[in-house]
């Protein structure tokens, strides 16, 4: 898939609105685009009032997540203490989001994007929205009420999961802030400001094994789908979503049918 405009095309026909706010999961491997053409092709289907929105997370910015697990796998307690004091902090300007995928990270570093100022759960935009939508992201709130993610939803955004899965779907995490009983929460580490100056805060314990089944469960007629390069698109509209998902998590979780 190289030729750009048929991508313009096949991205104009799933639907995503002229002017409007789109947030984006993406894996580009095997498809022969750059994420320069790629992020170029997004904000010429949006136009130039729409916003671009992705992820970029650093959850190796942490001692408490997976990820920071995965990298001192093996490591002596010697070495883990080392790696930890070594740590850089997160700065919203400059720490990249490796994990996020070669989109997320060109966004992130495009001249005029703007990213919230969560250490393990930023989000990076483009557009003439991008300032309103990531501002004031609460540190202690990865994903929920006081996050960019829940300005997302009061704009009902779209959402766009580009040869991903719904197992990518971090909008679905809002829905989990807002079950009833509300998720458990843990305590989280991350350094912030300069070496060594660690923060603790308790969230929600964030779960998206089930992300991927609560997809499957979705209404089709909420989403709008094709095939590009080999693997499944996906567009649909966060507010929907999100409280599409909101109910069948609760029963889900719940062991309900």
């Amino acid at each position: 898939m190289t030729d750009i405009t048929r991508l313009r095309h096949a991205l104009r026909e799933l639907g995503i609105q002229y002017g409007g706010i789109l947030m984006v999961h993406s894996s580009l491997r095997g498809t022969g685009l750059t994420p320069a053409a790629m992020s170029d092709a997004l904000r010429d289907v949006l136009g130039p009032d729409g916003t671009l929105v992705v992820p970029a997370f650093t959850p190796e910015n942490s001692d408490t997540s997976a990820a920071h697990h995965r990298l001192t796998q093996g490591m002596t307690e010697q070495e883990k203490s080392e790696f930890r004091a070594a740590m850089p902090p997160f700065e919203a300007d400059a720490t990249p989001c490796p994990t996020m995928g070669a989109l997320a990270e060109h966004i992130r570093t495009t001249p005029g994007a703007v990213r919230s100022a969560h250490p393990q759960t930023s989000f990076a935009a483009i557009g003439p929205r991008a300032a309103e939508l990531l501002a004031d992201h609460d540190p202690h709130c990865h994903l929920g009420e006081r996050s960019p993610m829940a300005r997302l939803y009061v704009a009902d955004a779209q959402v766009l999961l580009f040869r991903v899965g719904f197992e990518s779907c971090s909008a679905f995490h809002l829905a989990e802030y807002r079950t009833t009983p509300p998720p458990p929460t843990r305590t989280y580490r991350c350094v912030v400001d300069r070496k060594g100056h660690w923060i603790s805060y308790e969230d929600a314990v964030l779960d998206d094994s089930d992300f991927a089944e609560l997809g499957r469960r979705l209404p089709r007629a909420l989403l709008s789908e094709r095939e590009i390069a080999g693997r499944g698109v996906f567009l649909f509209g966060m507010r929907d979503t999100v409280n599409a998902v909101g109910v069948e998590m609760s029963g889900y979780r719940q062991g309900m049918p």
